[in-house]
């Protein structure tokens, strides 16, 4: 019987010992995880909320920062932010679900369901083509679009008629273009099928049945609790992100939520109570460019520069507001970052630092931006000492700081915004200078000299954008509109 006793004894021991171990290590997890966020968030690189989990739950889930900063009002797991195009897989789950039903199908044409759209393009695309990015319809989000039209209000006939029916801009199905208007076009299949609004069609079929109440479309008008308010990073500080009306991303990208909402929206899509198996496999099976259907499905490389996990996620980016949920399915690993403050461009970087935690691999940690100290050199002296201060910073402490493309590329929009035109471009040359195979510089200092009234030089910096990148959007369209307005101008000189 003693002997028994000391058996049991020893097992007990054991196991909480084991349990103990756990919990230790869990919490040393939870701190690590934590550290690298505070980081970010010390350097101004993200603010906002993160949740972190895996196959047992969340490990960290925290706001870092102000919601509002005017109010000094914290950032808490439950704010409300605007997630952007995260909106597209819920979007793109409705949809199927009507597929499941037998409401639609996937190879149904867009006239079908929109009978009043222009049948010689509608006629040719797909829903399929729509939820992957392969339609051809030109999307709305152009740069003429938020500078022109994105303050004012449309209904969704009268947005899908104006900005949502161009021409083709390839044949359907043979390209992948990120689009927001076959976005658009598919919460309007949503209302039109189902007999009600888009934002009623996702609380009753998503929302309420997953517990979602902090998660639904964003309305200005209404007094929304603990919704977060978004803002910019500027010269001088933070500054308010400008007005955009919310009828306009629709079910491209009108939604808010939390990253608790996120959370339970992971959980779900592990179990088939929204959708049925096979179609929930369809949605997450990648087409052209590692795209699904508003997913993006592609592997994700750790800090240690070889680990690589397979992920499904998306991003989200609107006036103010970025935001990244990235699911690791074959460890149940799920990191959610919500940001109030635009910092998009550093959201990538933090998840795969929060994953490379969970994988046991040490984190790169963020490094001040030069873009900073570019800009502090600007408020007090002149863009000749900007540069200066710039190249001798990465001449002596290049380990210190920042100097990707994004870092110059970041202080000379903030001049091209504030009217310092002939600064920006100085900075956007120098970023030539430090990137010349990037495509993506000469489309900038294209755009700057664009601003300062010099097509000529504008021309040749966006056609050396397109040599570099062809999938360039902005460049071609730019280049193509130039390009025509200069003939026009060539001939009218002809003929007198």
């Amino acid at each position: 019987m003693n002997w028994l006793n000391t058996r049991i004894r020893m097992v007990v021991a054991l196991l909480v010992f084991a349990l103990v171990g756990s919990t230790a290590e869990a919490a040393t997890r939870q701190q690590e995880l934590d550290r690298l966020v505070t980081k970010y968030h010390q350097l101004r690189q993200f603010n906002g909320a993160v949740l972190v989990a895996d196959e047992k739950g969340v490990i960290l889930k925290k706001g870092y920062g102000q919601a509002n900063f005017e109010w000094q009002v914290p950032n808490t797991p439950d704010t409300k932010f605007r997630i952007g195009s995260v909106t597209k897989q819920f979007t793109a789950m409705v949809i199927l679900q009507l597929v499941a039903e037998g409401k639609l199908a996937l190879e149904d044409k867009l006239t079908k369901h929109l009978p009043d759209y222009r049948k010689d393009t509608g006629d040719r695309v797909t829903i399929a083509q729509l939820l992957n990015h392969t339609s051809g319809i030109p999307s709305y989000t152009s740069p003429a679009f938020f500078q022109n039209d994105s303050r004012d209000p449309y209904s969704v006939a009268d947005f899908v008629k104006k900005f949502a029916s161009g021409d083709l801009e390839f044949e359907p199905g043979t390209k992948y273009s990120y689009n927001n208007s076959g976005y658009f076009l598919l919460g309007a299949i949503i209302e039109k099928v189902t007999g009600m609004s888009y934002a009623q069609a996702l609380r009753q079929r998503i929302f309420e049945p997953l517990g979602m109440k902090g998660t639904g479309y964003d309305v200005a008008m209404e007094v929304l609790p603990k919704r977060a308010s978004g803002y910019q990073l500027g010269l001088n500080g933070y500054v308010n992100a400008p007005y955009l009306d919310m009828s306009l991303p629709y079910a491209a990208g009108s939604l808010y939520s939390t990253v608790e909402d996120l959370y339970l929206w992971d959980r779900a899509l592990y179990q088939d109570k929204l959708l049925p198996a096979p179609l929930k496999q369809q949605m997450f099976t990648p087409g052209l460019e590692q795209y699904a259907y508003g997913w993006s499905v592609k592997p994700l490389k750790l800090n240690d520069g070889k680990t690589e996990v397979a992920t499904i996620g998306h991003s989200g980016g609107i006036n103010g507001f970025n935001s990244l949920l990235v699911r690791v399915p074959a460890r149940k690993e799920l990191v959610v970052v919500l940001d109030n403050t635009s910092r998009g461009d550093k959201l990538g970087s933090l998840v795969a630092g929060l994953l490379s935690i969970l994988h046991d691999i040490k984190p790169q940690q963020p490094l001040r931006e030069i873009s900073e100290v570019v800009m502090e050199t600007l408020e007090k002296a002149s863009v000749v000492e900007g540069i200066a201060r710039y190249k001798a910073l990465k001449a002596t402490k290049a380990a210190e700081y920042d100097f990707s493309e994004q870092q110059l590329n970041r202080a000379g929009y903030h001049l091209l915004g504030s009217g310092r035109l002939a600064d920006a471009i100085e900075l956007f040359k120098l970023n030539v200078e430090m990137f010349p195979q990037s495509g993506n510089v000469y489309d900038s200092l294209g755009e700057a000299y664009m601003a300062s009234g010099n097509k000529e030089l504008a021309l040749v910096n966006y056609r050396r954008a397109l040599e570099l990148d062809p999938s360039n959007a902005n460049a071609a369209e730019t280049l193509k509109r130039l390009e025509k307005t200069e003939g026009a101008t060539g001939k009218k000189a002809k003929a007198e």
